[in-house]
């Protein structure tokens, strides 16, 4: 064998083991150490639009409450009464007038949070209002989307979260010139899939699948059907079809380019990352965003969103053609991510699966699984 054939890398890879995919324990752990450790995506900032709106999120283990103050800021909060524990709003989205009230014994709190009122609170002078008001969750706003952050010490916004895309788009400033957050929500789908939510990543990361499953997206996007992603290389984003006036479900013209993209961004599809429960999707007259909810080892609800220039919403005009495309990936993927799941704690997957070349980049993904549950690995 030559020095060259012996440094080689092997065509095949190995994946996680089965038991990373169908362990209860190993998505505890995942809860604990990913999701209420990192910056996780939690509601569109757009959707509280006024003072007292409201919406919940789960983060882990944790359900997380996100409100608009009457002066129009942001706050978050674990959704945990200090009183007796009990979840202060039970609904996931809803306006209240002044206070947030525990519907168990009615402990009060205003929009910041502070203790305000309680039966027999004026008999309790000892009670520190700001001490046993709800707990602070860390929030920061990126491409109109609230992220939260559980650890008593969040990690970097900018390197774990915008870093993301400029690791993947190769500038700091392309993600930013699609404006995403002074774009209007067209359509909003939520999917409920029955399968982990590492193998919806995976899926997304890689297009070995997309001649098989995806006709319409290699229809518009034919270079996808030679099965490397547009995320296998930095900076790289699918080209249109020749005969594609648009990236719609039939190749169709979409909408006017968005204002800021340059040319170079033109007919050209970029997928983002951001690990670990968000994928962003740049076409020139539209952005596709989903959030990823994790509730069980087998179980995750994706929301995903298609934004649209404020004047394309306000006309009524139809973006049907542009939701299908996108939507019929979406089912097809997280068919095919079911169709997986059950396999997960066979014996034949005991060990797990392989990574062919156009795959190989997913390996980094379970290296930095495995880091994050054990960073002194080997044996997590």
């Amino acid at each position: 064998m030559t020095a060259g054939a012996a440094e080689r890398t092997p065509s095949l890879l190995e994946t996680l083991p089965g038991r990373f995919y169908c362990d209860p324990a190993v998505f505890a752990r995942e809860q604990e150490r990913i999701f209420e450790a990192l910056w996780f995506c939690a509601v569109r900032a757009a959707d509280l639009d006024r003072p007292g709106a409201f919406r919940t999120a789960q983060v882990g283990r944790e359900n997380v409450l996100v409100v608009r103050t009457r002066e129009g800021a942001l706050r978050a909060f674990l959704n945990v009464c200090r009183h007796r524990g009990a979840r202060v709003c039970a609904e996931e989205s809803g306006t209240v007038r002044r206070t947030l009230q525990c519907p168990y014994h009615a402990w009060t709190y205003d929009l910041d949070g502070r203790l305000v009122a309680a039966p027999n609170l004026a008999r309790m002078p000892d009670v520190d209002r700001e001490e046993r008001g709800l707990l602070r969750v860390a929030l920061r706003e990126w491409l109109g989307y609230v992220w939260v952050c559980l650890a008593e010490e969040p990690p970097s916004f900018e390197g774990t979260v915008v870093g993301a895309a400029t690791e993947r788009l190769g500038d700091p400033a392309a993600v930013e010139r699609y404006r995403a957050a002074e774009l209007a929500l067209g359509r909003r789908i939520s999917y409920d899939v029955r399968a982990n939510w590492k193998l919806i990543v995976e899926n997304f990361m890689e297009c070995y699948h997309c001649a098989t499953i995806h006709p319409e997206l290699t229809h518009v996007l034919p270079e996808f059907a030679k099965g490397f992603a547009a995320q296998y290389y930095v900076g790289h984003g699918a080209e249109f079809a020749r005969g594609a006036e648009g990236f719609t479900v039939d190749g169709g013209a979409g909408f006017g380019r968005l204002a800021g993209l340059a040319d170079a961004q033109d007919r050209r599809y970029y997928a983002i990352t951001v690990k670990p429960q968000v994928f962003v999707n740049l076409v020139p007259d539209h952005v596709i965003v989903h959030r990823m909810f994790p509730l069980a080892v087998d179980r995750t609800v994706v929301e995903c969103d298609w934004l649209y220039a404020p004047q394309v919403v306000a006309s009524g005009a139809d973006v049907s053609r542009s939701v299908e495309l996108f939507h019929r990936v979406n089912v097809q993927d997280f068919e095919a991510c079911e169709r997986t799941q059950p396999a997960m704690d066979s014996r034949a997957y005991r060990h797990g699966g392989v990574l062919v070349p156009s795959e190989h980049h997913i390996r980094a993904f379970h290296e930095w699984v495995l880091t994050c549950l054990n960073p002194h690995r080997p044996e997590v």
